[in-house]
């Protein structure tokens, strides 16, 4: 069953200005170490950094929160799997958050899509419950 649903899209241009302006504070409070070295090995970090953006936006929206209640920007974490399939990782007020939405008996599982063309960077996240022991068979 689908419990949370939300998307975002961003401009990677103003994600630029934001990171010229404010460089490493920016950076430091919204994105874990993951993030950023993923963004630095990149030809445009900019693009990286916007697309994990909208996907912390996308993840708070599907949350049901939006970034209030408590939910921290580090609190969203998108790796990447071997395949370089994107992933959501939540701990701390997100996760507990979280573990609210998932009812009894069931397995949270939260899928992820990014995309961006410049000067836009696009996530979405479905968030998905599924009967415990079924999770395995969902990735």
């Amino acid at each position: 069953m689908i419990i949370g649903i939300g998307s975002d899209l961003t401009n990677i241009t103003r994600i630029q200005r934001t990171l010229d302006r404010f460089g490493d504070r920016f950076r430091d409070r919204v994105f874990t170490v993951i993030e950023k070295e993923k963004a630095a090995r990149k030809k445009n970090p900019s693009e990286t950094f916007a697309k994990r953006w909208a996907a912390k936006e996308a993840c708070s929206k599907a949350l049901g929160t939006g970034l209030r209640m408590g939910i921290a920007w580090k609190e969203m974490e998108v790796t990447n799997l071997s395949t370089g399939q994107p992933q959501m990782n939540v701990t701390g007020s997100a996760k507990k958050r979280l573990d609210k939405l998932t009812p009894s008996g069931f397995i949270p599982i939260i899928h992820v899509t990014l995309t961006d063309d410049h000067p836009w960077a696009q996530a979405f996240i479905v968030i998905e419950a599924v009967p415990a022991g079924d999770e395995i068979s969902q990735i």
